[in-house]
């Protein structure tokens, strides 16, 4: 049984509709566990992280950048970092801003970044832009970016940057499963 970890921030709710996304494509995978986790409540779950075989990574992009409650998050992972306990595992990122760029290449930047730090192997996102479903309608290969207006989360992210985010869980889980047999 692989374990998938998603810790995530949604500011108004749009990227927790784009982490429940990915969690549906991950949990696609026959012997895939996922857990969904804001880190509003990632104090309780340290050991969940621990015990994850992939942790994507999920934050809103905020003023070109991760969100504040995500920065708080990254910063307060200095123990698990000293102590290498996410050595090794997968990691991912996904992200979400009101325009088409948004500046979000910097915020999955950022997330990869961190993981690296974390001496975590980035899982990037495979899927060719302009295909006629409108998967990776952003292109972008380093993570998921999505989409989302001042509108109700109900109505955006859109269908197809939804179902982006199921093809990166999908990913992130066949890589998973992939990683911890061979180990």
């Amino acid at each position: 049984m692989s374990k998938i970890a998603i810790v995530f921030h949604s500011g108004y709710g749009h990227n927790k509709v784009v982490a429940e996304s990915v969690k549906t494509g991950a949990e696609s995978v026959p012997g895939t566990q996922v857990s969904l986790l804001a880190v509003e409540d990632v104090e309780a779950h340290w050991a969940d992280l621990e015990a994850a075989d992939a942790i994507i990574f999920g934050s809103p992009t905020y003023m070109g950048n991760v969100s504040a409650p995500f920065k708080t998050f990254m910063d307060a992972s200095s123990k698990p970092w000293l102590e290498q306990k996410w050595k090794d595992k997968l990691a991912a990122g996904f992200t979400i801003s009101g325009s088409p760029s948004g500046d979000k290449l910097n915020t999955l930047q950022s997330l990869m970044i961190f993981a690296m730090q974390h001496g975590m192997i980035w899982v990037g996102n495979a899927e060719m832009p302009y295909n006629e479903e409108g998967i990776n309608r952003l292109g972008s290969f380093s993570g998921l970016m999505a989409q989302a207006g001042q509108v109700s989360p109900d109505v955006e992210p859109n269908a197809a940057d939804r179902r982006s985010a199921e093809k990166l869980g999908q990913r992130v889980a066949t890589a998973t499963a992939r990683w911890t047999k061979a180990s």
